[in-house]
């Protein structure tokens, strides 16, 4: 039964991506890691530390995935309001975030997005008009645990700039494969223009600034 004690936002004791795995194991819709810890299980190692744990599934799939995480209360998050979602209610379309809570700790353990598209096709929530395949857009582990690729994950960032955002933007810049700095600073220059990390892909790909420094991309 809910408790009408409010929790604390902060009061994260996020899983790791291996328990959330453990737990979805078996589940054969789409999802994978994404934020912070998308990056480091790309970069096959922790690079810093994380305060929570996000994942995306399909809109159409959020029950799915709600029965799946046994012991959880869910919270919808948007414009910094975190509200109970009842049991067996859908979460309103303006909504794309849940916060999931330990019913026995009272801790959130695991930030459920949820996102638009298809199984085969992803889309980006904030701007319809940039997608691609889905099969293209996720990495796996060698562990098996499936990860938004690190392009995709910093299109989400560039929106806030937060300090850690660009911690991980000058982490990962130099280890993007040139077809994804390419379509990184295409779906900037669409979705944010004149974001300053565009200036940083583009001497990325040509650090002495020849005029041929597009035929590298």
């Amino acid at each position: 039964m809910h408790s009408q004690t409010p929790i604390d936002h902060g009061a994260w004791s996020a899983w790791h991506p291996a328990e959330l795995a453990s737990r979805l194991s078996g589940i054969s819709r789409p999802w994978c890691i994404v934020g912070g810890w998308a990056l480091d299980l790309w970069h096959g190692r922790q690079t810093r530390e994380h305060e929570d744990l996000e994942f995306t599934v399909l809109r159409q799939d959020f029950g799915v995935f709600r029965d799946a995480l046994k012991g959880m209360e869910f919270h919808t998050a948007g414009d910094g309001v975190v509200e109970h979602l009842p049991v067996n209610q859908e979460p309103p379309a303006t909504i794309s975030q849940i916060w999931c809570l330990d019913v026995e700790v009272r801790r959130w353990r695991v930030d459920m997005m949820i996102e638009p598209g298809t199984r085969e096709t992803w889309i980006y929530r904030r701007d319809p008009a940039i997608s691609r395949p889905r099969v293209e857009m996720v990495g796996t582990t060698a562990e098996g645990f499936p990860y938004l690729k690190p392009a995709i994950v910093l299109l989400f960032k560039a929106k806030y700039q937060r300090a850690k955002d660009e911690i991980d933007f000058e982490r990962a810049l130099p280890k993007l494969p040139a077809s994804e700095r390419l379509w990184l600073k295409t779906s900037l220059a669409a979705s944010h223009p004149g974001h300053e990390w565009l200036k940083r892909l583009q001497e990325s790909q040509c650090p002495r600034r020849s005029h041929h420094c597009d035929r590298d991309t």
